[in-house]
């Protein structure tokens, strides 16, 4: 099975679209080596994908047919991404929502139309 295939299949992707794009891009790394598209996958091989900071790590346990759902994937695909990496991936989740508190920075329309009313 080509390996944008089966990633899809395994539901690391929405679409098999978006698993041909991170492929074409050079995200996907098989076997210490950056895969393309077209590279077929067998069981016992070593697949990294690249997310947004930090790497996440497989191991093909076998091929399935078609999609599956998700309470099969553990069948055909187990995780084994380092502590640190998870870790990483758990830091940027906590910093992506991280934002500020509403009323402080920059005044929204309102609040100006509210200070430009009031007389100092």
């Amino acid at each position: 099975m080509r390996i944008d295939k089966y990633l899809w299949c395994i539901r690391l992707f929405k679409t098999r679209g978006l698993a041909s794009d991170q492929v074409r891009s050079e995200k996907i790394v098989l076997n210490d080596v950056v895969a393309k598209a077209s590279k077929e996958i067998k069981p016992g091989d070593h697949i990294v994908l690249k997310r947004h900071g930090y790497n996440q790590e497989f191991t093909v346990l076998a091929i399935p047919k078609a999609r599956l759902g998700a309470k099969l994937v553990p069948d055909y695909a187990k995780e084994i991404t380092p502590q640190a990496e998870i870790e990483k991936r758990d830091f940027l989740a906590l910093a992506k929502n991280n934002s500020r508190l509403r009323g402080t920075g920059r005044p929204t329309k309102k609040d100006r139309r509210d200070l430009d009313g009031f007389d100092f």
